[in-house]
């Protein structure tokens, strides 16, 4: 170690956090990593009794979470808890825009409603609550400690798969380059906007990998889905100080699949 680097790069002692989707899966990963790493976290999510009882368990576990369930599918929605949370939090440190919905049906009779649902959740979303938290997010920054958006999309916006999840597959796709114009933009507010693209994950969204996940696994070249504390490291790395220059990125938290696989397993 080179001397004066610093040892804390990856706390977040004193920063505040809201996680939308954070009462199961991959989101609930992500607060209980920024949870252990000292950060305050909000988790949202739709039904409210879910998003208390998932707040609620993580603050018995230890740290500070709270809970503040909204519906973010509409612009509507995404402003409430916009203004839900400044009421409580002039400054908002850290952004994830995890909450998100899939949809298969065959292309022949694939319905507008299984597209417009994934769309305005997974892609539109993401850019309404990021502007409407501009004002949290550009007042938390500092001229050495940005703020920090991550967008949650998948590998399956790098690579297909061979399920008819069109409206998913676009909507990711569209959220990574979504991710690099909006950082593009709020860098110049010292607001760091990146993403990461999970691959196999044990959640309600991927009971693939939830149910058969040792089946799975035999297709991913590190042979084993996603643990908790893979998909919680990667957002504390973006979220924290180790993080802070890597601007418009996605990284694929995967196993492999997106970019390592050889097509022969």
């Amino acid at each position: 170690m080179r001397v004066g680097m610093r040892r804390d790069l990856f706390t977040l002692e004193g920063r505040v956090a809201l996680v939308t989707g954070g009462s199961r899966g991959i989101g609930r990963m992500i607060a209980e990593g920024f949870l252990n790493q000292g950060a305050r976290v909000y988790i949202s999510s739709r039904k409210a009794q879910a998003c208390d009882a998932a707040a609620a368990d993580l603050a018995r576990a230890g740290g500070d979470c709270r809970s503040l369930p909204q519906d973010v599918s509409t612009v509507d929605g995404c402003q409430a808890l916009a203004i839900r949370l400044m009421e409580l939090e002039p400054r908002l440190n850290i952004l994830v825009n995890n909450a998100g919905a899939a949809w298969g049906a065959p292309f022949e009779t694939f319905p507008e409603s299984g597209w417009d649902k994934v769309m305005n959740l997974n892609l539109k979303s993401p850019f309404f609550l990021t502007q409407a938290l501009h004002r949290a997010l550009a007042a938390a920054s500092s001229a050495d400690r940005p703020a920090k958006v991550i967008n949650i999309a998948s590998i399956d916006g790098i690579r297909l798969n061979p399920q008819d999840t069109y409206s998913y597959h676009a909507s990711k796709a569209g959220l990574i380059y979504l991710t690099r114009k909006m950082a593009s933009r709020l860098i110049r507010d010292g607001i760091v906007v990146s993403a990461i693209a999970p691959g196999a994950f044990a959640s309600d969204m991927n009971r693939d990998a939830r149910d058969h996940g040792d089946v799975l696994a035999r297709r991913i070249p590190s042979r084993r889905i996603g643990a908790d504390e893979d998909m919680a490291g990667a957002a504390i790395f973006l979220a924290s100080r180790a993080g802070d220059y890597v601007v418009g990125e996605t990284i694929a938290v995967d196993g492999g699949v997106a970019l390592a696989e050889t097509g022969g397993l």
